[in-house]
């Protein structure tokens, strides 16, 4: 018999197990569509540098299965590309129901601006840096050498490339959520910003080709990012330095008229720590109101399958699966599976 206590490790894992497979499911689909213009998509992807090439050269293959092999490798990279907002949606659906609801409403805007961040890197990449720096390296090629590039190379070069931008691009989603959790402050980020620059350097001349030009291209915008990821940080410290000037307000008013003379300031940690205190206490409010929900939900669900209304039964348990604690979840899902089994 399978302890109470581990039934809602095991409805977590067989809802990660359907997500995960919703996810390959939703890929191979994307693939199968894509695979038939997999010669036209590597045509698109090798223009940057196929349009470059002197007259009367071309890429090449070197290998007896690439030209089958590269488009297809091709093909199920963008695959997963395209697929990335379904994948951080279920991502999101899976953790969800754990978060309290001020870090929901931050969750969302922060997965939709990763996935529109990294889409802007990728095209940065495409249409402004891979011109320059082939444009670069033809220009360097000695006299008496024909640049033939094996197609299998160039799909690994422009990977690195599309994965190093798309993720610098993700700076100004980084800095907001450390300073969102109170790890730094913007003031501490522009005290640290030579450091920032020099290492915005280090990681060009690592994840880049070795000539200044690509370098250049990768760190400016990393840089550039680092300060609108401060800009915007800003609008979050001066929120919770509003609340914590209306606490202090209110304490000073209570003080005044209890003890005037004993009254001491609360120090900014201490300020820090209730503002804390009072998003935990609203976000558990907030979760009660949402269990308490999910208890009428679940005898609707009830009273609807006594009705034989499976249709109204299934709406409501999807409510439960996004609003319900644990084992609220696992009795929906149960009742979705006993309702999939009586069809």
């Amino acid at each position: 018999m399978v302890n109470s206590s581990e039934q809602p490790f095991i409805s977590h894992l067989l809802e990660l197990r359907d997500r995960l497979l919703k996810i390959v499911l939703v890929t191979v689909v994307i693939l199968l569509c894509l695979f038939p213009f997999a010669n036209d998509l590597y045509t698109y992807i090798s223009a940057p540098l196929s349009r470059l090439l002197p007259e009367g050269t071309s890429m090449i293959s070197t290998g007896v299965v690439d030209p089958f092999l590269i488009p297809f490798k091709l093909s199920l990279t963008f695959s997963l590309f395209i697929s990335m907002p379904f994948i951080l949606y279920q991502f999101w659906g899976f953790i969800a129901p754990g978060l309290y609801q001020h870090e929901k409403r931050m969750a969302v805007p922060v997965l939709a601006s990763s996935i529109i961040l990294f889409y802007s890197g990728m095209a940065f990449a495409y249409y402004i840096v891979f011109p320059l720096i082939f444009k670069f390296m033809l220009s360097i090629t000695p006299d008496g050498v024909a640049m033939m590039t094996d197609i299998g190379r160039y799909l690994d070069f422009i990977m690195t490339i599309f994965f190093a931008f798309g993720f610098a691009f993700e700076v100004p989603i980084v800095i907001i959520t450390m300073v969102w959790f109170g790890l730094t402050t913007p003031d501490k980020l522009i005290e640290k910003r030579p450091y920032v620059i020099v290492g915005a350097f280090v990681i060009g001349m690592f994840l880049t080709p070795p000539d200044l030009i690509s370098q250049t291209l990768l760190a400016v915008p990393i840089w550039i990012l680092f300060e609108l990821g401060v800009f915007f940080s800003r609008s979050i410290k001066s929120k919770r330095q509003k609340r914590a000037k209306t606490m202090v307000k209110q304490a000073t008013t209570q003080q005044s008229i209890f003890k005037p003379t004993d009254y001491q300031p609360p120090t900014e940690q201490e300020m820090d720590e209730d503002l804390d205190r009072m998003d935990a206490e609203e976000a558990k409010t907030e979760l009660e109101a949402a269990i308490e929900r999910c208890k009428h939900h679940l005898l609707l669900i009830q009273a609807y399958r006594a009705d034989g209304n499976v249709e109204q039964a299934r709406n409501y348990c999807h409510k439960v699966l996004a609003e319900g604690n644990s084992d609220q979840r696992m009795v929906a899902q149960n009742i979705l599976k006993q309702l999939d089994s009586n069809e």
